[in-house]
């Protein structure tokens, strides 16, 4: 009996350990995790996209929310030392206001709450002096100096300057296999590849699906690796379009880089995001020439791991976590981060 007893003791003092919660949202999923303060993973989720971009501002909030209660839910009741959100969308002081109010009922209100580039910079590096870009469903760039001066971009798509990500490349793709189609532009095999994406007959049935909203705008995204592959596959409409995605990374990446003043050290350059996760050589080859041009002193530090590695280390700091709690969290979560379950 006694030995129940200690046995119940140990389950109800594991049960009260205070963790720490990081969430990180994309353009195509939002996963969760849940550490305690010595850097053991104990519970993790996955949902589809949270970007107020797509879904809204209040669904966001709640997505965010349900994700939350499924980790709590494996986790027990437990004291939550720190919570750290960061999600894609939240590119203007406006939004990450907007999201605090969409929250302010939750039990998780006073979580610090930010854009997901400072969950891809802490993934890359712990440098004071640093710069991000993402290049996933959109593209975006943040900068950080060690005297605290951040330089940020609204990424509002055109209209805020930006081009870039699967869902532009998409775009453009489609644009250029239109006018193939219709004799306005150049052959390119994208006219057969795109088509193949969707499960359809012709870029016509494409564009007429996108038209009449069965096939929602934000698929557009899923023709990017389409794009890669007719790239390396010699077609020059699809070269171009990698090309051009390239100065559009070095172009952030350099210009923010000059902006803070640090041109004249090394500076870390995190790459991450779906796009440039691909790692496909003519992207990195050309960023790699670019930046070498117009940043030579920088150094790319190129970042596979999913961005919630990043979010859980900035929450167990926010936590007060030691550093052998840091790297405990960095090797659990590179290791089990492919397998994080998807949120029903």
């Amino acid at each position: 009996m006694g030995e129940v007893s200690r046995a119940d003791d140990e389950r109800g003092a594991s049960a009260a350990l205070p963790i720490a919660i990081a969430v990180d949202g994309g353009g195509s999923k939002t996963d969760a995790v849940a550490i305690e303060l010595d850097g053991t993973v104990i519970a993790s989720a996955r949902g589809t996209t949270s970007s107020p971009h797509i879904i809204g501002m209040s669904e966001a909030a709640v997505l965010v929310d349900g994700l939350i209660d499924d980790l709590l839910a494996q986790t027990g009741v437990r004291p939550i030392a720190a919570a750290n959100i960061y999600l894609s969308g939240l590119d203007l002081p406006a939004e990450v206001a907007a999201f605090r109010e969409g929250i302010a009922g939750f039990a998780w209100a006073d979580a610090v709450v930010d854009n997901d580039l400072f969950a891809l910079l802490r993934a890359g590096t712990s440098e004071q002096d640093a710069v991000a870009v993402v290049c996933g469903t959109g593209i975006n760039c943040v900068g950080v100096r060690a005297d605290g001066e951040v330089v940020r971009y609204p990424s509002l798509g055109i209209m805020s300057g930006d081009w870039g990500g699967g869902w532009h490349l998409g775009e453009q793709a489609l644009w250029h296999a239109a006018r193939a189609v219709d004799g306005r532009g150049l052959a390119t095999r994208l006219t057969t590849d795109i088509p193949a994406v969707y499960g359809l007959g012709g870029v016509t049935e494409v564009i007429e699906a996108l038209h009449f909203g069965r096939i929602p705008n934000s698929d557009l995204s899923r023709i990017a690796p389409s794009v890669l592959d007719a790239a390396r596959a010699g077609d020059a409409v699809a070269g171009a379009l990698v090309d051009r995605q390239a100065e559009e990374i070095v172009v952030f990446a350099a210009t923010t880089l000059r902006r803070l003043d640090l041109l004249d050290r090394p500076v870390p350059v995190v790459l991450g995001g779906g796009v440039i996760g691909a790692r496909d050589a003519r992207l990195l080859n050309a960023v790699e020439a670019g930046l070498a041009e117009r940043a030579p002193l920088a150094h790319i530090e190129l970042v596979t791991a999913a961005p919630i590695l990043g979010a859980g280390l900035l929450a167990l700091e926010a936590a007060g976590a030691d550093a052998a709690a840091l790297t405990a969290a960095r090797e659990q979560l590179a290791s089990r981060q492919a397998a994080l379950p998807v949120a029903g």
